[in-house]
């Protein structure tokens, strides 16, 4: 028979063998579990790509910074004068610290062109643009539709003063930034309003301004052409598209 000790020792010893093997059968799970969660250390390529992933992101969800403040901001305005060469104007401020080249592009070249189509400013020179354009007869005197024609204003950061050539933007086509968008708006010229009025006090200051870069020219000698020559190009380029789309015509006849 067994002593009320030894029954004890017996009961006591029973009791520690199920809690030890309760919990050498949890401790296995728990083992497990922080070795489920444990992370390799990540490669460095692998920590260089996520970097550059982010860092592409960055760049599409941050603003582009804009070089250049234009005036008007987002639209170009033009008198409605069916069958007429009309004008619009723009102000184009460099408010960066660097030199700045500015490049227009339009929808609609056969018809449209800029004076000057760009240039390079320094930091804090504006310039005024004239962009010129040939208005069409509307069929069946239908009254005008809003334009799909628009105008784009490119930036590129240069180093210095250089001549400006259009080449610059194709050499460095990933580093230009797209400034704004313009869309075309017509005013009645015979309705009087603030944008008529705006217009054509930067049409006379773009006129007053190429008047003063003509003078040194005349000093010297050479005979400047006059106003004249705005239409005479726009025709001589108009003549030549239709000579080369009638060639292209006979062409395809033939």
């Amino acid at each position: 028979m067994a002593t009320p000790q030894e029954s004890a020792g017996g009961t006591s010893g029973n009791h520690c063998n199920f809690f030890n093997i309760l919990f050498r059968g949890q401790s296995t799970p728990t083992t497990a579990l922080h070795t489920h969660h444990h992370n390799p250390p990540i490669p460095p390529s692998q920590t260089k790509t996520n970097s550059n992933s982010l860092s592409s992101l960055a760049k599409l969800l941050l603003p582009t910074p804009r070089r250049l403040k234009l005036d008007p901001s987002n639209k170009l305005f033009f008198p409605y004068e069916p069958g007429k060469q009309v004008k619009s104007a723009i102000r184009i401020k460099n408010t960066s610290k660097s030199y700045v080249a500015f490049k227009f592009q339009t929808t609609a070249p056969k018809s449209c062109f800029m004076r000057p189509p760009g240039a390079i400013l320094s930091p804090g020179e504006s310039i005024i643009a004239t962009v010129f354009k040939f208005v069409e007869n509307p069929e069946n005197n239908e009254k005008p539709q809003k334009p799909a024609l628009k105008f784009k204003i490119m930036s590129l950061k240069v180093k210095g003063p250089m001549d400006y050539i259009p080449e610059l933007f194709d050499e460095q086509i990933d580093k230009v930034t797209v400034e704004q968008i313009l869309q075309v708006v017509f005013l009645d010229p015979e309705r009087p309003s603030s944008a008529l009025e705006k217009l054509k006090r930067q049409l006379d200051e773009a006129d007053a301004a190429m008047e003063a870069r003509k003078k040194p020219l005349e000093d010297a000698g050479p005979r400047i052409i006059g106003e004249g020559l705005v239409i005479d190009e726009w025709k001589e380029r108009r003549e030549r598209y239709l000579a080369k789309q009638q060639g292209e015509v006979a062409g395809d006849s033939l």
